[in-house]
């Protein structure tokens, strides 16, 4: 797969949020529309809309993860480990990199020295996207 990293900063200086910057870039190899994951994934960004919750580029990917994943058996949830697994992988890489997998450490909110900044978020986020869902 060619890489789509650029392209969710792209989406990013559009007005897209974090969450929507990179779950819109990678909605077509999940089998979902670009409006509707633009509807799901609006309230993740900025850490859950209060900096208090997970970043939303990482929340964007393990949404991602859970939609590759899930066999979406109603009758018997059969997938709900692989879907963990996957996104297991992304909140640890993403933490080894960047120190933190919370909006406002990763802001620096307390501390007032950020780990990372929202356009590097959301590029770490798609690599990992790209390296751990979408690998071929």
């Amino acid at each position: 797969m060619k890489t789509r990293v650029e392209e969710t900063i792209t989406k990013h200086s559009k007005g897209y949020n974090c969450a929507q910057a990179v779950a819109c870039t990678y909605c077509d190899l999940v089998g979902l529309d670009e409006e509707t994951m633009f509807k799901v994934t609006e309230a993740l960004g900025s850490g859950m809309g209060n900096m208090e919750g997970t970043c939303g580029a990482v929340s964007a990917a393990c949404v991602l993860a859970g939609l590759k994943s899930s066999t979406a058996n109603l009758t018997a949830p059969n997938s709900k480990a692989d879907s963990y697994k996957l996104s297991k992988a992304v909140m640890e890489k993403f933490k080894v990199k960047n120190g933190s997998v919370l909006c406002k450490e990763l802001k620096g909110v307390a501390t007032g020295k950020a780990l990372c900044s929202c356009p590097d978020c959301i590029k770490d986020a798609a690599s990992l996207a790209e390296q751990i869902l979408f690998e071929e």
